[in-house]
């Protein structure tokens, strides 16, 4: 049986992604600030907030006494914040790096000894050329970085697959942040869960829109 591990997993991606791949059989770890929530999809659920490091390098490493080595490895915590930057506040602009970026590299960090020899890591990304617009910097900043991290980390780890998914769209909570309304061709996390997982059975890599 294949193993994956999620962060963000009480999140609408993460969730549909958990969902997905216990219907598909698979053993999941689950990180969450409220991983009382996941208890109906697996019993290996972890708490952390990915903005503190030592929650996160502990849930780590719960996991490591319970999970085989992991296959999967996921990154779809997420948050946005629209404020022009003359009134954007140093904390809210921790907080947005802290979920798109800063926890991304801890997450990673803490996790690589976790992982199988070939494993395949995923970070939920965005069309962050796209969102250059005015009130959405430091998401912008956040996920632009996001893909330079994963562009440098898949060099450093060779024998890693590495990839960064683009979606649309997606009809979360998140998108009651946005400066805009949604678009009627949003997915729903459930279509975009079966489209990342196929991906991930396709053997993508790199950057890769959906």
């Amino acid at each position: 049986m294949s193993t994956a591990f999620i962060f963000g997993a009480s999140g609408g991606i993460g969730r549909a992604l958990a969902e997905q791949l216990r219907k598909r059989e698979w053993t999941v770890g689950a990180v969450s600030r409220h991983p009382q929530d996941l208890a109906h999809i697996t019993e290996f659920r972890y708490e952390a907030d990915v903005a503190d490091e030592f929650a996160v390098q502990a849930a780590v490493y719960a996991a490591a006494q319970e999970l085989p080595p992991v296959d999967l490895w996921i990154y779809a915590v997420g948050d946005i914040l629209s404020s022009p930057v003359a009134e954007l506040k140093p904390a809210a602009w921790r907080r947005i790096l802290d979920a798109n970026l800063t926890g991304a590299y801890l997450a990673t960090h803490y996790s690589l000894p976790l992982l199988a020899e070939q494993a395949h890591l995923i970070y939920l990304g965005a069309y962050s050329e796209k969102l250059r617009l005015p009130g959405l910097s430091a998401y912008a900043a956040a996920k632009a970085g996001l893909e330079a991290f994963a562009a440098a980390l898949a060099k450093e780890q060779r024998k890693l697959r590495i990839t960064v998914v683009r979606p649309g769209a997606v009809d979360t909570p998140l998108w009651n942040k946005m400066p805009a309304r949604l678009p009627r061709n949003a997915l729903t996390p459930e279509a975009l869960a079966e489209r990342i997982l196929d991906a991930h059975q396709a053997g993508a890599s790199g950057v890769l829109d959906l």
